[in-house]
């Protein structure tokens, strides 16, 4: 699945930056039954990583009662260049991941 994320470019040393990530996943409570009356099982991201240069610096789990392509806004402390990895974990073996560099002056 696509993700749109927002990470700043360019920042100085010390600023606070914000990082916004929307990833786009057909969720499903498992509450939800079918017309014959069937459970629809549940299918949701349950986890949302943030590493900055590897270390972890965000971490989310996520519940059913989350929002269809989930939107996350957080802030970090701009320490030096380098690269933000994201990482999206779900039921039935769901896994996506994306990036995102910045340069710190």
């Amino acid at each position: 699945m696509a993700a749109l994320i927002n990470v700043p470019s360019k920042a100085r040393r010390g600023d606070i930056i914000e990082i916004r990530t929307l990833t786009s996943h057909i969720m499903e409570t498992g509450f939800r039954h079918t017309a014959d009356g069937k459970l629809v099982p549940r299918d949701i991201i349950t986890s949302f990583i943030c590493r900055y240069n590897g270390a972890e610096i965000f971490r989310a789990d996520l519940f059913p009662a989350i929002a269809a392509n989930p939107y996350l806004s957080f802030f970090t402390v701009a320490k030096e260049s380098g690269k933000f990895e994201f990482e999206w974990i779900g039921d039935n073996g769901y896994s996506s991941t994306a990036s995102a560099s910045i340069t710190v002056g």
